[in-house]
């Protein structure tokens, strides 16, 4: 099973689709092993986003990111990451399809509502960011055999 890393940006928040946006997670069967809210610093932002760090945008990014509390999701399932980053739509919400969460809820390019990991490996790297190990869950869903067939549990 994978894991991998969902933050609810900070106009998530202030536009109350936390319950909104998780279910959307839930009602395709991931299994959220691990949630917290928090305000985000420099520090973890430089980190987060140093691929954007040359970018004309960046200090408005973080700006925006700092702003109010986010909510940090991790989420599991068998390709939890294209499986979550499907749900998502693609980053500019105005050209997301109808039926993900940037599509139906958002309107920004970059206040897109939520940043989701892109790879495995990346996931990896931003799940250690954003948890420590004893702020992340296992337990069996009760529901798993009737969400994966028998041959894909076992892998």
């Amino acid at each position: 099973m994978e894991r991998t890393l969902v933050l609810l940006k900070p106009g998530a928040v202030q536009r109350g689709y936390i319950g909104e946006i998780i279910t959307r997670f839930e009602k395709k069967g991931l299994k959220l092993v691990g949630a917290k809210m928090m305000n985000l610093n420099d520090e973890i932002l430089n980190e987060h986003y140093a691929h954007l760090a040359d970018k004309a945008f960046f200090n408005d990014l973080k700006s925006f990111m700092k702003s109010n509390p986010v909510i940090a999701l991790c989420w599991e399932g068998l390709d939890a990451v294209s499986v979550v980053r499907r749900i998502c739509g693609t980053t500019n919400s105005r050209d997301a399809e109808l039926g993900t969460i940037r599509g139906d809820l958002g309107m920004s390019g970059s206040a897109n509502l939520v940043h989701a990991s892109d790879i495995l490996d990346n996931a990896k790297v931003e799940i250690k960011r954003f948890f420590l190990p004893e702020e992340l869950f296992s337990y069996e869903m009760a529901f798993c055999n009737f969400l994966y067939s028998t041959d894909e549990i076992s892998q």
